[in-house]
Order: C-alpha cells, then sequence, then structure tokens
C-alpha cells in the first residue's frame, strides 16, 4: 500500500469507533474518522464469528488486497477501520471488492474520477445500439 499504513494500536481502533462515522453493507461495516494527515491508515477487523485463523486470515487478506488494488480512487487523510462480517467468509474477492468500493461511495470518499470512469465503462459495454 503505497498511499496508506496500518492502524494496529487498540487505542487508535477505539477512537475510530467512537467518534467516527460508520455504514453498513452485507459483507463490511465502514468506519470513517477524518485526520490531518496526507495518508490513509487502515485497519481491518476479522472477529471469531467468521471463522477459524485460516478464514480470518483470507477474510483478511482479500480485503487489503481489494482496497491495495483501489487505494488510489480514496480521498486522503482518513483513518478507516473495516469489520468484516460473518457472510463475508464465503465470498470471492469481487464480491468483497464491489463491498468495499460501495461503502467508500456512501461514504463519500471515493473520488468522483472513478464514478466517471465506471459510467464511461458501463456506457462502451452497452449493446442496446
Amino acid at each position: 500500500m503505497i498511499f496508506s499504513e496500518s492502524l494496529k494500536k487498540n487505542s487508535d481502533f477505539q477512537r475510530v469507533y467512537k467518534k467516527g462515522k460508520s455504514y453498513a453493507n452485507r459483507y463490511l461495516i465502514m468506519y470513517i474518522l477524518k485526520q490531518d494527515t496526507q495518508k490513509n491508515r487502515i485497519g481491518i477487523s476479522v472477529s471469531k464469528k467468521v471463522g477459524n485463523s485460516v478464514v480470518r486470515h483470507r477474510v483478511t487478506r482479500l480485503i487489503r488486497e481489494s482496497y491495495r488494488l483501489n487505494e488510489q480512487k480514496f480521498v486522503d487523510g482518513l483513518d478507516l477501520v473495516i469489520v468484516a462480517r460473518p457472510c463475508a467468509k464465503e465470498r470471492s474477492f469481487f464480491e468483497i471488492e464491489s463491498a468495499l468500493l460501495h461503502l467508500g461511495r456512501i461514504h463519500g470518499i471515493v473520488e468522483k474520477a472513478d464514478r466517471e470512469e465506471v459510467k464511461k465503462n458501463e456506457d462502451s459495454t452497452d449493446l442496446s445500439d
């Protein structure tokens, strides 16, 4: 992750949980808190309800890779905490990536260039002509 660091301390997670804003979808919950930094900091939480250690690490890797591949689309200066819901364990990379970008759009932290790019791709794949 070029533009981001990891949240590691429990106190950092607690601050984002208490002071941040959250939205959720079927697979993920995203908490955000604006900071005065140039980089984003991301923390990923996957509880034992999701599954055993192997399953939890798989979900963590899927979320981290989804963010890494799309991090240039996110606004800078945020602390992000992403919590995986139990139904995320059976999902593919593309479903997790879609859920992450969906939450970013709900929070308004995915840049508009991404939205315009999506519209262009949808228009170019339209076969109704």
